[in-house]
């Protein structure tokens, strides 16, 4: 147990808040009980109920953080408090709280080795950074969990044990909302810009909304505001962003269904598959986009190939005599017929070998969902994230063969 008691603090990312109806598939929720107006004021949150490096701060963990040098940073400080609260059990003052956080995540670290494998290339990269970094986290903060071993009758390394910290990682990482704080002498120069809004964490996510959300300098309180009309009994929905299913998945651990944002991404091993490998011009092409940073963010989405897919395929597929063009690529003009037929081909290609690898990738999930019930969840997560790509696939197929029948 503990020897002593305090409060919290913690961190999350800026949202944004309206109304739409439910869909029924949301869990908890908050629901209007009168008419709002857009513009007015929905929710007003007080800054004694947000759980910051403050309240950390002037807890039973204040004074350690205080002298320990190097200083901590104030993402360690948030989850050195998590965890201890956790720990602590009923005698915790944010039980309440803590008892309605998830008990597990499903953002990448916490996310079995094969069922990352699952992934697309550029989420499976992007996940091992993000396991990278929460491990070199644990590994540089053990000493410091260490100095702690005065407040706990149990041994600190029970405590703050690597799933702990995953844990408390994850809790910050997809639950803050933006407040920023001033710097601090005890702290690392890592920005403090984390708050946790016990209350928020009540709404939904939807990628269609929009409204204000911001801390209150003048009430100190955090507000939200709606952008449009909210009728009577309507369930109240935030969003993170405009991200796609990818970001989503990386940054908060789940996927929006019909997600208008979401797109799949052509990582440049696939581009170079499908270059030609007879091209003397090939290096110096690559070169060239690699200098206009045109070889990342290359998308199919659910309006066809994005227009910087198609302009690097452009460029790549200009003929010899064509090349001296290639400026003019970059600014949008049309070359020939044939550079427009060959890119277009080569985009098709990248289409369907994507939607065969796509439909492999959700063979081998319904598999192994059948083999390995202790990951149906975690599989779960990555079936939905396929049959959202391969609908923008199929989708992406159709427009290319639209835009080749139209110039041929």
């Amino acid at each position: 147990m503990r020897k002593n008691r305090g409060r919290t603090g913690r961190k999350r990312r800026r949202k944004q808040f309206s109304n739409l109806p439910s869909n029924g598939d949301t869990g908890r929720g908050l629901m209007t009980t009168k008419t709002f107006q857009a513009g007015e004021l929905i929710i007003s949150l007080p800054e004694k109920c947000l759980l910051t490096t403050g309240t950390v701060l002037s807890s039973y963990l204040g004074e350690n953080i205080a002298k320990w040098k190097p200083p901590i940073s104030p993402l360690i400080a948030l989850c050195t408090f998590l965890i201890a609260e956790k720990y602590a059990g009923e005698q915790s003052v944010w039980k309440p709280y803590l008892d309605v956080l998830p008990k597990t995540y499903k953002c990448p670290v916490c996310l079995e080795q094969e069922v990352v494998r699952l992934l697309p290339e550029p989420l499976r990269r992007k996940a091992q950074e993000q396991r990278t970094v929460v491990q070199e986290l644990y590994t540089s903060s053990k000493t410091f969990f260490s100095s702690l071993q005065s407040l706990f009758t149990e041994n600190v390394e029970t405590v703050f044990n690597y799933d702990a910290l995953k844990w408390a990682w994850c809790t910050i990482n997809t639950r803050t909302v933006y407040m920023k704080h001033s710097q601090r002498e005890c702290f690392s120069r890592e920005p403090d810009v984390y708050a946790l809004a016990p209350y928020l964490d009540l709404l939904n996510h939807s990628p269609n909304v929009q409204v204000k959300a911001a801390f209150n300098e003048q009430t100190r309180c955090y507000e939200i505001r709606t952008d449009s009309h909210c009728r009577r009994h309507e369930e109240l929905f935030i969003s993170y962003g405009p991200h796609d299913n990818q970001r989503l998945l990386l940054e908060y651990g789940f996927v929006a269904i019909n997600n208008p944002q979401s797109a799949v991404y052509v990582s440049a091993d696939i581009l170079l598959k499908h270059l030609f490998s007879t091209d003397k011009q090939r290096n110096m092409k690559l070169s060239i986009l690699k200098d206009h940073n045109l070889l990342e963010n290359l998308t199919f989405g659910r309006d066809g190939p994005s227009w910087r897919l198609l302009t690097v395929l452009k460029l790549l597929c200009l003929g010899a005599d064509e090349f001296t063009y290639w400026k003019k690529v970059l600014l949008g003009d049309i070359i020939s017929a044939r550079n427009e037929e060959r890119s277009l081909n080569i985009a098709a290609k990248i289409c369907f070998s994507l939607i065969e690898e796509t439909q492999h990738i959700l063979h081998q999930t319904s598999q192994m969902k059948k083999d390995k019930v202790n990951l149906e969840n975690q599989l779960a997560l990555v079936e939905v994230l396929r049959l959202e790509d391969l609908t923008i696939l199929q989708t992406s197929a159709e427009i290319l063969y639209n835009l080749h029948t139209a110039i041929t």
